[in-house]
């Protein structure tokens, strides 16, 4: 998602800067003052919107403190619609992630970093963030299999997505354990190193 909101209606922009000043919002406060004692209140008043207009934009808590998360598989799910996929469809899938990952805003490591480490520490946020994961891969595979000219076998598409799936999320939690260390060209590197490993994970001896 790019910075310049300039191409946007006035209108778009206003929603935009406000769904990311929740969010920035909601970082700072989980962080400073710990997620449980800020309140959905506390966060309207920083930001000076009131309840109603939060809910237009994010549907709880939870919610908003994995916006990073959302903003990125909301874009995945806008990209792969959008392209043409060609080859084996694991590496179609790794090549669009790569893609999705390039366009976000510049700032979006540091907001998808302190939303991993707050998930890590708050249960709510664990429960939620294994619930949008299940959620977002039953959207990518919908994605896949309503694409026409899509001829896989359901078994091996579904298989397919959730190799995917636990790809991702094994690179991203050994970027998050080291603090993000080299930003997102080196949680691209770790995302390119842990699919490479799938074929020998996949033959690995009991």
């Amino acid at each position: 998602m790019s910075d310049d909101l300039r191409d946007l209606p006035l209108r778009e922009r206003k929603k935009l800067r406000t769904r990311r000043a929740l969010a920035e919002t909601a970082l700072r406060l989980f962080t400073e003052c710990g997620y449980d004692a800020t309140t959905l209140d506390d966060l309207c008043d920083a930001v000076e919107v009131s309840k109603r207009t939060f809910f237009r934009n994010y549907r709880s808590k939870e919610d908003v403190a994995l916006a990073a998360d959302s903003d990125l598989w909301s874009a995945y799910l806008d990209y792969v619609a959008a392209q043409e996929m060609n080859g084996p469809l694991i590496e179609a899938l790794r090549m669009a992630l790569d893609a999705t990952l390039g366009a976000m805003d510049l700032d979006w490591d540091r907001r998808f970093l302190a939303a991993r480490e707050l998930s890590e520490a708050v249960p709510a946020l664990q429960a939620h963030s294994l619930g949008y994961c299940q959620d977002t891969t039953r959207a990518l595979v919908e994605a896949v299999s309503g694409r026409s000219g899509t001829d896989i076998d359901e078994v091996r598409l579904r298989l397919t997505v959730e190799i995917f799936v636990a790809a991702w999320r094994t690179a991203s939690l050994r970027w998050t354990a080291q603090g993000g260390h080299g930003g997102r060209e080196a949680l691209t590197k770790l995302v390119e190193e842990t699919f490479a490993e799938i074929p020998a994970a996949l033959t690995s001896s009991a």
